[in-house]
């Protein structure tokens, strides 16, 4: 037995002595994550940006902190009536039998947080786990490595290790971590990281929840206003340097207004991104070698680059945003997430070569569309597969607590926020009382159906039909 397996044998046995903590328990949980990140916005800030080299503390309090705030309000909100049973109802032959769920919680939940965000993506899905009753294992990425430890350090002081528990440490560490036999695994990152995770949850038969990536487009309909589109997928794709799982992958658009929109484009990055200190720098040297490769490979293909800024200042950041055009479709920036300031651009004459070009891929984690032609809207609504969708802006739907935010195919499994978090870290007991019809015996279970076998059984069998 390594000393993970005895820790988690541990934390188990917490569980065991409180395996249904009260409402009052889990608000408490969940409020000392809240004050957590409160009493320490500044400093958390400060280590993140050490992490990225550059990163700008409104954009940490927007993407990080918010979303935490938003998912212990609405936890607040609604924790009491999501662990209310839930009545079913029965068929009429099982006469006045009584049927409900409860949810009950499963145990002790793991967590693999990326880097990318490294409060939030650790934090949310950690708060529906403790909505859900359950006990929590952190083991949050080493690239961020400053902000994981420091985040190790903030847990340990608010909460006993047998409530809420973080392990750092590297790729041995986190291979350890997922052959674990938790109760439920839940991994964000990138998909082929994922795979292994699964299996090694296999493994344990431990069910998994996998939030991955892909290449999500951005279409831009015939009826879309450049400019607003253009000011959106700037945001979209830039937030964060691009190091963003639902950023805007890939622009789809008419050739005829391609010229146009990249126009627009570079005025919006230079309206919103012109500063060097607001444009969140790349993790680590392997982000940007990344980065220089792709952009490198669509070049030696035939591909040109756009930049989307003027005037850099004098190199201040390692990486200039572009657009790419004309690129090949063998090239990787067109089957690679980017997970960067990188946005190629795609051609596409109308709304079903962008469903086709979709579809001819895997299902993506997000798509954007950008129009006012409800018809062709609603095309891509039905024709194509995502994990969610805004229309007329980017990002904005993971913002909802009570939309489900989740993948579908290879851009993941399973979902969380709000309701659906708490769904996934809960088990939904079936429960049946059997009553006979008005408090008799008369069709009281499974009395008709009992050999031996007559006509009785017969006329039940109609009766079902």
């Amino acid at each position: 037995m390594n000393r993970l397996t005895i820790q988690l044998d541990e934390i188990k046995a917490a569980y065991a002595a409180e395996p249904n903590p009260s409402l009052e328990v889990r608000l408490d949980r969940i409020g000392r994550i809240e004050k957590m990140i409160e009493a320490n916005e500044e400093k958390i800030c400060k280590v993140l940006s050490a992490d990225f080299g550059v990163r700008h503390p409104i954009e940490t309090r927007l993407a990080e902190f918010q979303m935490v705030y938003q998912a212990c309000k609405d936890a607040r909100k609604h924790l009491k009536e999501w662990m209310k049973p839930v009545q079913m109802e029965v068929p009429s032959h099982m006469g006045s039998s009584h049927a409900w769920t409860e949810s009950q919680s499963l145990g002790v939940v793991g967590i693999m947080s990326p880097w990318n965000y490294p409060i939030q993506l650790a934090l949310v899905p950690a708060i529906a786990a403790l909505a859900a009753g359950n006990r929590i294992w952190l083991k949050p990425s080493d690239r961020s490595s400053r902000t994981s430890g420091f985040l190790a350090g903030l847990i340990q002081e608010y909460f006993h290790p047998s409530e809420f528990c973080v392990t750092t440490g590297g790729i041995d560490t986190a291979e350890q971590f997922a052959a674990l036999p938790f109760a439920h695994l839940f991994f964000t990152g990138a998909e082929s990281i994922g795979k292994k995770v699964m299996r090694a949850a296999a493994e344990n038969l431990t069910p998994v929840t996998l939030e991955l990536g892909g290449k999500s487009p951005a279409i831009i309909d015939s009826s879309a206003k450049l400019q607003e589109a253009a000011a959106s997928i700037v945001y979209g794709k830039l937030l964060n340097g691009g190091q963003t799982c639902i950023a805007p992958d890939y622009v789809l658009i008419d050739q005829a207004e391609q010229d146009q929109f990249i126009k627009a484009l570079q005025a919006a990055a230079q309206d919103q991104f012109s500063n060097p200190e607001e444009l969140t720098g790349p993790i680590d040297e392997n982000q940007l070698r990344n980065w220089q490769n792709l952009v490198s490979d669509a070049l030696d293909r035939g591909a040109k680059a756009i930049p989307l800024l003027s005037n850099p200042s004098a190199g201040a950041r390692p990486f200039e945003p572009i657009a790419l055009v004309d690129v090949p479709q063998d090239a990787r920036v067109l089957h690679e997430e980017i997970f960067g300031p990188i946005l190629p651009i795609v051609t596409a004459s109308d709304t079903s070569a962008a469903i086709h070009y979709i579809n001819a891929r895997p299902h993506p984690l997000a798509i954007y569309w950008f129009g006012k032609n409800k018809k062709n809207m609603q095309r891509v609504l039905e024709e194509t597969r995502s994990g969610g969708v805004t229309i007329n802006e980017t990002l904005l739907h993971v913002a909802v607590q009570s939309l489900p935010f989740g993948g579908i195919g290879s851009s993941g499994m399973g979902a969380y926020h709000g309701k659906a978090g708490f769904d996934t870290f809960s088990h939904q007991k079936s429960i049946l009382e059997v009553r006979g019809l008005l408090g008799t015996g008369l069709l009281m279970g499974t009395k008709a159906a009992r050999p031996p076998y007559g006509k009785g059984i017969e006329r039940l069998l109609k009766f079902l039909r």
